[in-house]
């Protein structure tokens, strides 16, 4: 009776096991499936956006017809769109829910209408385009195998962290971001390892189709003194309020023109009048596109002061009225310039500071502290590690309940004194204020 009972235990146990194994395999040939697919598309868009960049700089009359690429825009949503236009908020609620399916047409309009963007001047980066598309991709997937409930989520993840590791060329970020960034005070390790495979495989064939990442030296490190830690959490608590007033500013102007310009055509032409109104107000061009030679001069020398508050202002204008991209390369450029900055006042080395203020306002914006800490390994070569977990953190903390993703959902408050509702999201909780606020 005993042999029985212990034989039969080992085949249950042997059937468990043999089941894992069944399900690692699947998600290994899932995550290398969207990876090799998402590395493809990531390498198409990141050539196209610099070939896009360069004809745009060398014909500035292009400019002018920034409103008529918001039309055209505006109609791909509006009448092909489905609910497409909610972006990478519409992947967050999926994840969340599980409810119907993304549409496929998402990544080939979204990188068309980003190709639109950047070759007319908008003001806006690229991880968006790539996100949408790996999750595009990872749907395709998902209804090519039949893929059960619970794994189609995963495999959502996993298109986010082949798209965001691909597009920088920081694959371990990209297996953070894919599983961070959808909610907050939780994260699905479940999707570890279809999110590592297909940040992994992206990056790996992005880079032998040629594409090469933009990289940022630190010139010196500061000491570990009592007083370097000082400046750097005050730095880091400025860079959170950045953070915070671009998420604020970008998100109010979408309220505002969802409220007043119901018809997608027209709230697009009005923000590619808006920007060319203020590249003329400024004089200069330098807040179009991704902006990543003056990233490269915050590293090396001297920018406007106010460099990183206009960029904020093109970019949330950009985006709020419905233009594509992405808002990571905009974020890095705020960042980094107001380190520039600062660095001065905090006498603090120029490219250090720099360094700190791209990773924090970053950090603070998507609400993925390890994600950007990661970032900043793989980007910075672990230099001044223990200054960028500092950074990571605080502007995490301090950038509150704020965040571009307006669909992530707020399961644990960074802090007990916020007192937020479990469960809710960011755009429930800003719709609470303005409610609260309205008389």
């Amino acid at each position: 009776m005993k042999n029985k009972i212990n034989k039969a235990f080992r085949q249950a146990e042997g059937t468990k096991y043999l089941a894992f194994a069944l399900t690692l395999m699947k998600w290994i040939f899932w995550g290398s499936i969207i990876g090799i697919v998402v590395g493809s598309t990531s390498a198409l868009l990141l050539s196209v956006n610099d070939f896009l960049t360069q004809v745009r700089e060398k014909n500035p009359s292009t400019l002018l017809l920034l409103p008529v690429g918001g039309i055209v825009i505006g109609y791909l949503y509006q009448y092909h769109g489905n609910n497409s236009r909610k972006g990478n908020d519409l992947i967050i609620e999926h994840i969340h829910h599980g409810q119907g399916q993304i549409p496929l047409r998402m990544g080939p309009i979204v990188f068309i209408s980003t190709f639109i963007t950047h070759l007319l001047g908008g003001s806006t980066g690229r991880e968006g385009a790539a996100i949408q598309m790996g999750t595009s991709i990872a749907e395709a997937v998902n209804r090519i195998f039949k893929v059960d409930k619970i794994d189609r989520r995963i495999l959502i993840m996993s298109g986010i962290s082949g798209g965001f590791g691909s597009a920088f060329g920081t694959p371990l970020a990209g297996t953070i971001f894919g599983m961070e960034i959808i909610s907050l005070g939780k994260m699905k390790y479940e999707a570890f390892i279809p999110c590592f495979v297909s940040s992994l495989v992206g990056h790996l064939v992005s880079e032998a189709w040629g594409v090469e990442h933009e990289h940022h030296i630190i010139k010196s490190i500061p000491e570990l003194t009592g007083l370097t830690f000082i400046k750097v959490i005050a730095t880091a608590i400025i860079f959170s309020f950045a953070s915070v007033l671009y998420s604020q500013i970008r998100h109010g102007i979408k309220m505002f023109s969802e409220k007043y310009m119901k018809n997608l055509m027209i709230r697009a032409a009005v923000g590619g009048l808006i920007i060319i109104a203020l590249t003329y107000l400024l004089g200069t061009r330098d807040y179009l596109g991704r902006g990543l030679p003056i990233i490269n001069e915050a590293f090396e020398g001297h920018v406007s002061p106010l460099a990183f508050l206009n960029k904020i202002i093109f970019t949330a204008v950009t985006m709020g009225t419905g233009f594509r991209g992405g808002e990571v390369i905009p974020l890095f450029f705020v960042g980094s310039t107001l380190g520039n900055a600062l660095s001065a006042l905090v006498d603090l080395p120029t490219s250090f500071l720099a360094a700190l203020g791209l990773i924090a306002v970053f950090s603070g914006a998507s609400n993925a502290p390890i994600a950007c800490f990661i970032f900043s390994v793989e980007s910075f070569e672990g230099k001044g590690i223990i200054f960028f977990f500092m950074v990571c953190l605080i502007s995490y903390i301090f950038s509150g309940h704020h965040g571009i993703y307006a669909a992530q959902k707020i399961y644990e408050p960074k802090s007990r004194l916020l007192s937020l509702p479990e469960g809710e999201t960011i755009s429930k909780i800003e719709q609470k204020k303005e409610n609260f606020k309205t008389p």
